[in-house]
């Protein structure tokens, strides 16, 4: 009698803090915390100085437009770069850029020379260099821990967001009152320093030269034609912006609960922040104890649920100490909403083509918010802040109630390239830049099988334009129905090279399960058809 096979036992669950013991990422994990507290410091000292500059609130608007317009300008030809360039290299230009402007800041807080113009002048370039630097950061992840961490690691640096949040403008505030603006910003400098240092002791493998290497505009077009093409990307952008859109009514208005609902003064806003700062570091220390129970849905709808109730209690103008402990309750709420997306998002993208796919996330995610807050002010302005509350919550019960049925792609599939086309057959050497090219792979598929092939070359089709086609069919031969031809177009000659780099193993086993269909001993044929320009 044979013993029964044995079960296979499951995975440990990762640690929260597993990523931390990879020595790299534990190292720019920390320096990251450390630039982000400098950063929120020289918010700190800018906030007040346009303030004792102009009292006007135009003026203020202009400084804080100032610091976010440039990621709605930036945010994916940001992510182009971050594809097509040395990472290290461009993070640590992208630091000396912000290290110049802190510098600048300081030296006119100094010489009591800055003005208006200047300051919104320079926290614009700060806001250029957190454009570009933003999927930078989120694209080095995966290069830095195992695809098991990945989650963990992007918790992780959502939780050092948090602290920084917690500890920058306190800290700031300190400085700021008993040093001046000046020491507020150099001490921002010096943030920047360790920053760099981290970098330049980050060993990252070098790139050999490539003959293949994306130029800028192939670039933009080649992401911006993945994330046209990618379904599953499709779903987390909808959901991300349908969720943002609604729960930015709380962020909106939350000045307005803290001085009109709450009666509280700067001091109790202050307050209400660091809760939320509070609140989003316990959430990120217990979202992976959450993730053993919840799938990502179960999450995203939970988060949904809970900065509802926390909206709507905030409507009914609760006492200071209950609405402190509210808001607790929403910083754990946005983390886990933040991390389970921003997740789901890096786990579903390809490494060639991740710093633009994350500059589109971040593109409808602070679009999202930012529609979402214009939109709110304007039913604030007409029904009041309590009821606009009200009406926000109940907006985001039920898009979380019937986003749910919308299910995140799980994440799992093996995105690592297969590299098992084979090179194209050439009769002489074809110029990189030559195109475009019609790609023909003939099939032969038994009439009982169409339909099944069918559905099979159709799912493929998306894979396809993913990795770089612009036009894909399938057609039959007239004169033999068997014979089925799939051919798609590419831009050029190097970008089908690309293709073969692109293709990734679950990709390949689409085409393996696509060739089984084939009658023919022999593999399908594939054949190239380059462009031919008119003789003059």
């Amino acid at each position: 009698m044979s013993a029964a096979p044995e079960t296979p036992h499951p995975a440990a669950p990762v640690s929260a803090f597993a990523p931390l013991r990879q020595r790299v990422f534990a190292v720019l994990w920390a320096a990251t915390v450390i630039g982000n507290i400098g950063s929120f410091m020289r918010d700190v000292a800018s906030a007040w100085l346009v303030t004792d500059l102009s009292g006007a609130p135009a003026a203020v608007a202009l400084v804080q437009a100032a610091a976010t317009l440039p990621v709605f300008l930036l945010a994916i030809p940001a992510g182009v770069l971050s594809d097509i360039l040395d990472r290290r290299k461009f993070l640590i230009a992208i630091q000396v850029l912000l290290a110049l402007v802190s510098l600048s800041l300081m030296l006119l807080a100094q010489t009591k020379s800055l003005s208006v113009a200047a300051l919104i002048g320079l926290t614009f370039l700060g806001g250029v260099g957190a454009a570009l630097m933003a999927p930078t950061w989120q694209a080095i992840v995966p290069e830095l821990v195992s695809g098991r961490e990945l989650k963990s690691a992007v918790a992780l640096n959502s939780l050092g967001i948090n602290i920084s949040r917690a500890i920058g403008p306190a800290l700031g505030g300190l400085i700021l009152a008993g040093f001046g603006a000046a020491m507020t910003y150099g001490a921002d400098v010096l943030s920047y320093v360790v920053v760099i240092g981290a970098l330049l002791w980050w060993q990252r493998p070098a790139g050999a030269d490539d003959a293949l290497s994306e130029r800028f505009a192939g670039a933009f077009r080649a992401g911006l034609r993945y994330a046209r093409a990618s379904r599953e990307l499709h779903v987390v952008l909808l959901r991300a912006a349908i969720f943002f859109a609604c729960a930015s009514a709380v962020w909106a208005l939350l000045p307005l609960v803290a001085r009109n609902l709450l009666g509280g003064g700067a001091g109790f806003y202050g307050v209400l922040l660091g809760a939320v700062g509070a609140g989003a570091i316990a959430g990120a220390l217990l979202l992976p104890r959450l993730r053993d129970h919840l799938d990502a849905d179960a999450l995203l709808l939970a988060s949904a649920v809970a900065s509802a109730a926390v909206m709507a209690a905030l409507a009914f103008s609760p006492p200071q100490w209950l609405a402190v402990a509210i808001l607790l309750v929403l910083g754990m709420a946005w983390i886990v909403a933040l991390t389970t997306l921003n997740g789901v998002a890096q786990s579903i993208l390809p490494n060639w083509v991740r710093g633009r796919a994350l500059a589109v996330y971040l593109t409808v995610f602070n679009g999202a918010m930012t529609a979402g807050s214009i939109g709110w002010g304007a039913v604030a302005q007409a029904a009041g802040v309590a009821a606009t509350l009200l009406i926000g919550a109940a907006a985001l019960l039920v898009a979380g109630l019937v986003m749910h049925r919308l299910r995140l792609p799980a994440g799992e599939a093996d995105l690592a390239p297969s590299n098992h086309w084979p090179e194209p057959l050439i009769a002489a050497p074809v110029d990189n830049d030559r195109g475009p090219v019609m790609i023909l792979i003939e099939y032969r598929v038994p009439q009982a099988d169409r339909e099944a092939f069918l559905r099979a070359i159709y799912a493929l089709s998306a894979e396809r334009r993913r990795d770089g086609a612009y036009g894909w069919g399938v057609t039959e031969d007239t004169a033999d129905p068997e014979k089925l031809v799939e051919w798609f177009m590419v831009s050029s000659w190097a970008e089908h090279l690309r293709q073969h780099r692109r293709v990734s193993k679950a990709d390949a086993d689409l085409q393996r399960e696509l060739a089984r269909f084939h009658a023919n001993p022999e593999n399908p044929v594939v054949r190239h058809f380059l462009h031919l320009d008119r003789p003059m």
